[in-house]
């Protein structure tokens, strides 16, 4: 696989702003590629679950060059492994599917929050990285991301300030933001008039997507009260239009598509008033993981407007996809002819109870394994006698503990104090962010790279 690993602490890494800016000679920026491969050079040690312990001092690229095994060589339990093949597989399969859309494509970071998968969406023709709090942004940055789109309103005058220095800093950089009321506006321009920004910030109105919903503007004039504010604030720049329509209520496609149409023609309306004058390209910007098929129909729809449009589309779960949640609500469910994800997590964790022939008890639990959508699923057993791998039949996990996964067992399921247990997960936002380094592995267990996060 593609994944260039790094890994370096970001702590230690000046921003754009911190650093000396660039000559007029300078070709470019350096690459998110290049920033990434760097990180190989960290040490592996205690800071990192389940890696080997005969393996501290060496470096992470060292420890991935020796393709050790992830049953038999030194991995203690629990310990999280992602499949390259499905990773890989996943990658391909949404941007393409962006690509056959005519969709731009800026999928959210917060699910794994890790720069070599940015690095592989980028190079699979990603336009940017999706954001939703100015600290990924500021991870995004220290690994050369270009293009970033925060989904939410920014009102905190420290990340403004942040923001105008590497905006000043790198004059390639290109952010865009949601603005969804009045007062967010003024405090975005006191705060970016302030730091001294230099050039304007381009945001994008938010539409809410019915009452009782997440963030936005509720109603059309709502939206247009923001953009009057955007008007008449020298530090911003208003660029588009965006929401999230999984917020729609009692979703379902007739309601998920009306909302979308709402949102186009919420577009096309401020461009016929001309609210985006100063704009080189009009932004339409909607699609997480359960709905991106009826993005891309309503987006088919948009008509000709008087600048070029951004459909850009934001899906982050897919990433990875899931056992549980996502598994559910795919797109690609409704679609199977457009393809299908493969999930790409498992848990391994070992059995270290087993008080009655109905109960068992695993060594991993709330701190290794996501929960807050649905419990991990049993799927596979790992015999510790011999390595021989089995269905995980009459084996179910009954909830968590911290540090324990609780297993009831069916009269007959073979399951012994030693085995390992492969665990399906549910919800890949809540999976990633346990784990700072996450051992790729191959279809027979071969490690061949590591993908380091930043939560």
């Amino acid at each position: 696989m593609d994944v260039a690993y790094v890994a370096t602490n970001f702590e230690e890494l000046p921003l754009a702003a911190e650093r000396p800016a660039e000559s007029p000679t300078d070709r470019t920026a350096p690459s998110a590629a290049s920033l990434t491969a760097s990180l190989a050079d960290e040490l592996v040690d205690h800071r990192f679950k389940a890696l080997p312990p005969d393996a501290e001092g060496l470096t992470v690229g060292a420890l991935a060059a020796e393709r050790r095994s992830l049953f038999t060589g030194g991995f203690t339990t629990p310990v999280l492994a992602l499949s390259a093949e499905s990773v890989a597989h996943n990658l391909d399969l949404l941007g393409t599917y962006a690509e056959r859309h005519g969709l731009a494509f800026a999928p959210h970071g917060k699910t794994s929050m890790s720069p070599q998968l940015f690095v592989d969406q980028l190079e699979r023709g990603a336009w940017g990285i999706t954001a939703a709090v100015p600290h990924q942004a500021r991870v995004y940055r220290a690994y050369g991301i270009a293009r970033i789109f925060l989904a939410n309103e920014l009102v905190d005058p420290v990340a403004l300030r942040w923001l105008a220095g590497e905006m000043t800093a790198d004059p390639s950089f290109r952010f865009v933001c949601y603005v969804d009321s009045v007062r967010g506006v003024e405090l975005m321009d006191e705060a970016l008039s302030a730091a001294g920004a230099t050039r304007p910030v381009d945001v994008v109105v938010e539409l809410g997507a019915g009452e009782g919903a997440r963030t936005g503007a509720r109603t059309e004039a709502d939206c247009a009260a923001v953009a009057d504010a955007v008007a008449t604030a020298g530090s911003l720049r208003l660029v588009g239009v965006a929401g999230y329509e999984g917020e729609v209520p009692d979703a379902d496609p007739e309601r998920v598509r009306a909302w979308l149409r709402r949102l186009v023609a919420l577009a096309a309306a401020f461009d016929g008033e001309k609210r985006f004058a100063g704009a080189e390209e009009i932004a339409i910007s909607a699609g997480g993981s359960a709905w991106f098929d009826a993005v891309a129909d309503v987006f088919a729809e948009i008509p000709e407007l008087s600048l070029p449009v951004l459909k850009l589309l934001r899906s982050g779960a897919y990433v990875s996809h899931d056992d549980g949640h996502y598994k559910h609500l795919t797109p690609f469910n409704r679609v199977p002819e457009e393809g299908a994800l493969e999930p790409a997590f498992r848990l391994w964790a070992q059995v270290v109870s087993r008080p009655t022939g109905e109960q068992a008890f695993l060594n991993a639990g709330k701190r290794d394994a996501a929960y807050d959508l649905d419990l991990p699923e049993a799927q596979v057993i790992r015999s510790g006698r011999d390595g021989s791998v089995r269905p995980a039949t009459g084996v179910t996990v009954t909830g968590l503990s911290d540090q324990h996964t609780w297993v009831r067992t069916e009269s007959g399921a073979e399951l012994e104090v030693g085995d390992w247990v492969g665990l399906g997960l549910s919800h890949p936002c809540t999976s990633f962010d346990k784990w700072q380094l996450i051992p790729l592995a191959e279809a027979d267990g071969t490690v061949i790279d590591y993908l380091r996060t930043f939560f």
